[in-house]
């Protein structure tokens, strides 16, 4: 699993009422109705799938998914 997988699928559990076809490379967590808690969640999710152990820290700030893939996928 790719660290966009991980991300896309973690994002589809956490806020089912996204429209699959919207989470993209480039697209602002924001501008998918997700809060701050369910960016929280998303990542925690995601570094679950991955077998990552990413400080929570690193993620303050990021905001797009190109963002949060992009760090995941330096820590794999």
């Amino acid at each position: 699993m790719t660290a966009f997988e991980a991300v896309r699928s973690s994002l589809l559990e956490v806020v089912p009422e996204v429209d699959p076809a919207q989470v993209v490379p480039g697209r602002a967590l924001a501008e998918l109705g997700c809060t701050s808690i369910d960016r929280a969640e998303i990542v925690m999710l995601a570094m679950e799938r991955l077998g990552l152990d990413v400080p929570v820290a690193e993620f303050g700030g990021l905001d797009d998914i190109d963002a949060i893939v992009g760090l995941l996928a330096r820590h794999g």
